[in-house]
């Protein structure tokens, strides 16, 4: 088999070997389904109206700026204490404040539900001490709760983004603008602001696409006085089957966040602003004052009433029965209960369609655990493929992030439309679903193995060869081992973005065996307190979940920084 070392040898100089399978995993699992919703378009029948489009479109628009403007308002103070302050249970703070983001929307849109709807327990709460037979607040179906959920679920960028590089600058800079006169607003207006610019744009741009692309939020918390581009999809499609309306939307909302994904590749392609690394803690202090105090106090209080008290009210109603069940006659046994959690497991109505909530459960962990394994393997092999093919990286590296930047619902469309008559349909392929859920996850892994990978000098590489080491046992022994945290976060992060997922799950999934997003918005929508109560079982699942995943993160993180 001699002849075969030259083609070897050629395919291993161009690291074919290492991107040939994420790449056919794109070209066949995301540009094939985004051309059929183009072919869709031109070959079905059905009524294209423009006002249909400029409508949703410029609601997406104005719905996410003001989102993002928000967001900004409310994150930046909260990232400069991050960045600046130590104080008790700040690093359960920054799990909590990340927990959200990766929750699915109608988790979110559950939550709010819980403690502000019309039976929620703020509601629940003033008509009590009132007397009012109807709700005080209305909070649902109003574009408040639209704004308030987006900033819930991405404040976590801001403090991410721009409090991680707030933290590496030299708070000695400012120090030395003080003493030569400045004030502190024209201190950080002038010298922390400049430095800090690039970060905050790069963290408004990616707000701005994920507020852009909302739709669990849009569908559940603004009712239908509201449309999305992600959300007219949805309703083309499925509800008024005129795919050649839900195709040109969607070729619409991917340009726009090509658009965005665009701008945010120059920003960060362009060059940086010298931040000057800390040691570990290094930059931050106790808060000294009694204003300091005041602030780091304020932002614990407004990160509890903003993310802690929504999910508390969820977790608390899981337990709690208010009102009767669909159907119920008599008296109502209010209080404590676990009748929710039992539940379900039992087919009440012993029907022949039911599907037990249980299984929408183990289908979403068995889904996440096939997703992990799949965008792990392909994100590792973009990683090396990236890192030891820089020519290979300039046009590698924009095609892996499309993903990222494509809606969701599109996706699912997408899917539908390019393998509803193939052995790949939904019906008989049930790997459809980790397999969208894996082309979102990738971007997340490669964004975390590559670096480590990088990172590595090539004389440890050269020093294990020199010793003897075959070159497996390099990789195996000292690469693998030095990007094994990365691998592990990556493989976390596949995870728990998987178990969230609800755009393209809610389009690809079938009916028979739902993920446990999906599940709970079919609750969701159906009367009685029974199933509104396993909606909330469901939820305080998947929070649990997310909380433990979150958790190994943030202590893997926190031992690596030791470690360095």
């Amino acid at each position: 088999m001699s002849w075969l070392h030259p083609i070897r040898s050629a395919l291993t100089r161009s690291g074919i070997l290492l991107w040939g399978l994420p790449l056919a995993l794109l070209i066949g699992f995301f540009f094939f389904p985004m051309a059929s919703i183009l072919g869709v378009m031109f070959e079905r029948p059905g009524s294209i109206i423009l006002r249909d489009v400029w409508q949703p479109l410029g609601f997406t628009v104005y719905q996410a700026l003001l989102s993002t403007l928000l967001t900004l308002l409310f994150g930046l103070p909260v990232a400069y204490v991050f960045a600046r302050f130590d104080f008790t249970g700040k690093r359960l703070m920054r799990t909590l404040t990340m927990l959200p983001f990766i929750l699915p929307t109608v988790v979110t849109a559950a939550a709010f539900n819980a403690l502000l709807g019309p039976r929620g327990w703020v509601n629940l709460f003033l008509m009590n001490i009132t007397g009012a037979e109807a709700p005080p607040i209305t909070f649902l179906n109003t574009f408040t709760a639209i704004l308030v959920a987006h900033v819930f679920y991405n404040i976590a960028i801001i403090i991410r983004v721009v409090g991680s590089a707030w933290s590496q600058l030299d708070p000695r800079l400012e120090q030395s603008a003080r003493v030569l006169g400045a004030s502190p607003w024209k201190a950080f207006r002038e010298v922390t602001l400049p430095l800090l610019q690039r970060p905050i744009l790069s963290a408004a741009l990616l707000v701005f696409l994920f507020d852009f692309a909302s739709f669990g939020v849009i569908l559940m918390l603004g009712g239908p006085a509201y449309q999305t581009l992600e959300v007219a999809i949805y309703t083309q499609a499925l509800h008024y089957l005129n795919l050649p309306m839900a195709g040109l939307l969607s070729l619409i909302q991917l340009s726009c966040t090509l658009v965005v994904m665009l701008i945010y590749g120059k920003v960060n392609r362009g060059q940086q602003v010298q931040l000057f690394p800390r040691l570990s803690g290094e930059g931050t202090r106790k808060p000294r004052t009694a204003a300091e105090r005041w602030i780091v106090t304020l932002t614990v209080v407004f990160l509890f009433l903003l993310q802690v008290l929504p999910l508390g009210a969820l977790v608390a109603r899981s337990v709690t029965r208010l009102e009767a069940d669909r159907g119920q006659r008599g008296a109502v046994q209010t209080g404590l209960t676990l009748d929710y959690y039992r539940e379900l497991f039992v087919n009440q109505q012993q029907s022949i369609f039911y599907v037990p909530p249980i299984n929408a459960v183990v289908n979403s962990l068995e889904y996440a655990g096939i997703t992990m394994v799949i965008s792990v393997t392909t994100g590792t092999l973009l990683a090396y493929a990236l890192v030891k093919k820089p020519a290979v990286r300039r046009w590698l590296d924009p095609l892996i992030m499309l993903p990222f930047g494509a809606s969701t619902v599109t996706l699912g469309l997408g899917f539908v439309v390019a393998f509803n008559s193939s052995p790949l349909a939904r019906g008989s392929f049930p790997w459809l679903v980790p397999l969208a859920h894996s082309l979102i996850a990738m971007p997340f892994v490669l964004r975390a193995i590559q670096p480590a990978l990088a990172s590595i000098p090539a004389s440890i590489r050269q020093s294990a060869a020199v010793l003897g080491a075959s070159p497996f046992h390099v990789w195996w022994n000292v690469e693998m081992k030095l990007i094994s945290r990365a691998l592990l976060s990556g493989a976390l992060f596949s995870f728990t973005i998987s178990l969230g997922e609800f755009g393209a799950t809610s389009f690809i999934s079938r009916p028979d065996n739902p993920t446990l997003p999906v599940a709970i918005f079919r609750y969701l929508s159906q009367p009685g307190a029974m199933n509104y109560g396993q909606a909330m079982a469901m939820a305080t699942i998947l929070i649990l979940v997310c909380a433990l995943s979150l958790t190994l993160l943030e202590n893997l993180s926190h031992a690596l920084v030791k470690s360095d």
